[in-house]
């Protein structure tokens, strides 16, 4: 019997849907390839949603993503018509909130062919960002708006049940890679949330004997990701510190282009997500020239996830032998070549 597998698609804003749309091709030629089948279906939840019903999805859109193992996502958002707080918070946040997906995953490292703006090309950095509470947590307020006297006030929220979770997922990373973590804070500064994570990273570390723990704060290790990326392995932080890092992981990578990421929930209990990192590009949205890579590169995550791995294997070599021959580079690395043009290659690298 033909394994299947359930999979939601979100194309998004801007060049979202361009590149789950390139996406497809490739994802169904490996699904034949390895003997399994993906039910895909597909969700219109985006800006222009809001802008025609008021809502990013619908009430019920959690209980419709419910049932599928896994969420393909393009990009949400688009700035110049509904404020960023109102697409991240009516759309991205509360699926990740609502499903659990604690544990974002964002592999940094150059592909072949690949060139990004650091004399390194040595370094294979995994940074695993908390993805449900901390510094995005929305808890807070805003009183007398619009007077003098306005005051904003936004709490980071830290639990010990997900700091450690957080912590023990990128131990069990660390173990599997090679045997380094990098836990991030900045406790020099924030003596309460910080030093707590400090605290627990301490508990955590000596169940993992075989793991060897540095311990950074954020502006340091943003330094080392500059001068020394090659000296990082596993590399775990907040969500407000993840999300820095992992943009400037982006950047040293090639761009965002190149850029993928995984919303996990580790017990697949619940669906999780998984989306390139390179926002909706409204600048270019509708020209056919976005870069692929990241999208193809993120199902290539979910793939594994799913428990296909040797064809999420299949499809990051063959994405890496396109990119290794060079002769197809989209504008944003200085090419011609168009999105179609990108992923219908890797589609025929496959094996």
């Amino acid at each position: 019997m033909t394994r299947r597998h359930a999979v939601a698609l979100i194309p998004g804003d801007g060049i979202g849907p361009e590149v789950i749309d390139a996406s497809l091709e490739v994802l169904e030629k490996a699904a034949r390839l390895h003997g399994f089948a993906l039910d895909m279906t597909r969700f219109d939840w985006s800006c222009d949603r809001y802008l025609a019903t008021g809502r990013m999805m619908p009430e019920d859109g959690i209980d419709q993503l419910r049932p599928h193992a896994a969420i393909l996502l393009g990009a949400v958002g688009w700035p110049a018509r509904v404020p960023d707080a109102v697409s991240l918070h009516g759309l991205l946040l509360p699926i990740r909130k609502s499903f659990d997906q604690f544990a974002n995953m964002r592999p940094h490292r150059l592909l072949p062919g690949a060139t990004g703006p650091l004399k390194s090309e040595a370094f294979d950095i995994l940074c695993i960002r908390e993805n449900t509470e901390g510094e995005y947590s929305g808890a807070g307020g805003r009183i007398h708006v619009g007077t003098p006297a306005e005051v904003a006030v936004e709490t980071s929220i830290f639990t010990r049940r997900g700091v450690e979770r957080i912590l023990r997922f990128g131990f069990e990373q660390a173990r599997r890679r090679s045997g380094r973590l990098a836990s991030v804070t900045k406790s020099n500064a924030q003596k309460y949330s910080m030093v707590f994570w400090d605290e627990v990273t301490e508990e955590v570390a000596a169940d993992y004997p075989d793991v060897t723990v540095s311990r950074y704060h954020i502006d340091a290790i943003a330094a080392r990701m500059v001068m020394a990326p090659e000296t990082l392995d596993v590399v775990v932080a907040s969500n407000l510190f993840g999300d820095i890092l992992t943009d400037l992981g982006a950047a040293i990578q090639g761009g965002l282009g190149f850029a993928p990421s995984a919303n996990i929930n580790p017990d697949r209990s619940q669906p999780s997500m998984f989306e390139p990192v390179h926002g909706s590009a409204p600048d270019i949205a509708g020209r056919g020239i976005a870069n692929p890579v990241a999208t193809l590169w993120s199902a290539a995550l979910m793939l594994d996830h799913l428990g296909e791995e040797a064809a999420g294997r299949s499809l990051l070599a063959a994405l890496s032998a396109v990119t290794a021959e060079g002769r197809l580079r989209t504008p944003d690395q200085g090419g011609r070549a168009c999105t179609t043009d990108v992923a219908r290659a890797v589609a025929d690298s496959l094996s």
